[in-house]
């Protein structure tokens, strides 16, 4: 297998050390719009089989390009989404297999945001399933951790666990600090304000999708091996859209750990129009007002050696179980930062979004799992993945909760 990376960044680099241990690949392109970047990563890594360049993920046919030059056959976007559709246009055109670990960006209802659906995540990619289903070509999105590991574990609980799904309710949360700062999101801010200020997405049934109000839905969830008790609430991610394709449920919601200070800080920019994605006039020069708040706080990729603590992403599934009693099962993943840094020199929460595409490009080059069109990670079995999370040494935990209050982890 021959891969290109799109996105040198964080996850990007992150990927790349990743894979340095893994022997399914012959070659593999790390891109970036900086190509000192990617060469600094390449370097880093110390692999042979690596090799820098220079990438501009806006222009689909500069990708294809790349790609065609190199003979790549899967390509991986490491960029934020809203380079998608160009990543995901060039891999086509190259006649390259597509992963992503988000998919293409929403778009508020114009009169009901907070209670109707308007153009939902990963939509465009979706409309474009028959094409890449017909040209016999994979596009697997989602596949980082949530989406992604998030959604096998809802496949796994599906296949092993439970006869009936009441819901899938991914819940994340963490006890990481990072010292010397008042304010440093662990992952991109660019995404964490799309995710965290649109109108959440929650799918039921007998609804269908509908939407609610930022921040709502505040739950105490108990997260394992120490965490403990985080107040959780209705957040927009891709898991909503994703697992009611595969896997038979009632409802399916989507929870993040981010606290009062956390949501006052997105609150504000939000009120001030620094959440904006459209270009203002300054002095002069178009600038986003996203993009400014992006430039002024630190990269989370830096932040690794300020950083302490867990991170977790998991799934908790409620209904009954294979034996015909009611059952809660959260299914996870947890990482300790100094474990992250000590093995690859990046820090928990983009080493945790980094592994999952690895594992499944391996899967594909061994053809354990397979597929044309534009499939989620549920669409696959669930088994092959958690074996090697386990073989790359970072293996998923189970824990059963108290059915009549899925919140609470039950005690021997």
């Amino acid at each position: 297998m021959r891969i290109l990376i799109v996105g040198a960044g964080g996850v990007g680099a992150a990927a790349a050390a990743i894979a340095r241990r893994r022997d399914f690949f012959e070659l593999l392109v790390l891109a970036d719009l900086d190509p000192d970047r990617a060469a600094r990563a390449v370097e880093a890594a110390g692999d042979p089989r690596y090799v820098a360049a220079a990438a501009d993920a806006s222009d689909a046919e500069s990708i294809t390009a790349l790609a065609r030059e190199h003979e790549i056959d899967v390509i991986l976007n490491a960029c934020d989404p809203r380079f998608n559709p160009q990543i995901f246009a060039g891999a086509f055109a190259a006649g390259a297999t597509y992963l992503d670990m988000a998919m293409t960006l929403s778009e508020r209802h114009p009169e009901h945001p907070f209670t109707q659906t308007g153009v939902m995540l990963g939509d465009a990619q979706f409309a474009d399933a028959e094409r890449w289903e017909q040209a016999g070509r994979l596009a697997l999105v989602g596949i980082g951790i949530e989406p992604g590991a998030s959604d096998v574990f809802a496949r796994y609980a599906a296949d092993h666990l439970f006869s009936e799904i009441d819901e899938v309710g991914v819940r994340d949360g963490a006890d990481l600090v990072v010292e010397g700062y008042d304010f440093a999101p662990t992952f991109s801010i660019w995404t964490t304000i799309e995710e965290c200020l649109n109108p959440p997405l929650i799918w039921e049934k007998e609804r269908g999708f509908f939407t609610t109000e930022p921040f709502s839905g505040k739950e105490t969830f108990e997260f394992p091996e120490g965490i403990g008790p985080i107040e959780c609430v209705n957040v927009e991610h891709e898991e909503v859209v994703l697992i009611p394709r595969w896997v038979a449920c009632k409802r399916a919601t989507f929870k993040y750990g981010l606290g009062d200070e956390f949501i006052g800080v997105l609150e504000t920019l939000h009120k001030l129009g620094l959440d904006s994605t459209t270009p203002v006039k300054v002095r002069g020069h178009e600038v986003s007002p996203r993009d400014v708040v992006a430039a002024v706080l630190p990269d989370p990729a830096t932040l690794g050696d300020k950083m302490s603590g867990r991170t977790c992403a998991g799934t908790l599934v409620t209904g009954i179980g294979k034996d015909g009693a009611p059952r809660a099962t959260y299914l996870y993943h947890l990482v300790d930062n100094a474990d992250t840094m000590a093995l690859d020199n990046s820090q928990a929460v983009v080493w945790q979004t980094a592994i999952n595409p690895v594992i499944a490009m391996e899967l594909l080059a061994t053809g354990r799992w397979s597929g044309a069109g534009v499939l989620g990670p549920e669409a696959f079995d669930a088994v092959p993945f958690l074996e090697l999370l386990a073989a790359y040494g970072s293996p998923h935990g189970q824990v059963e909760h108290d059915p009549a209050n899925p919140q609470v982890e039950l005690r021997a």
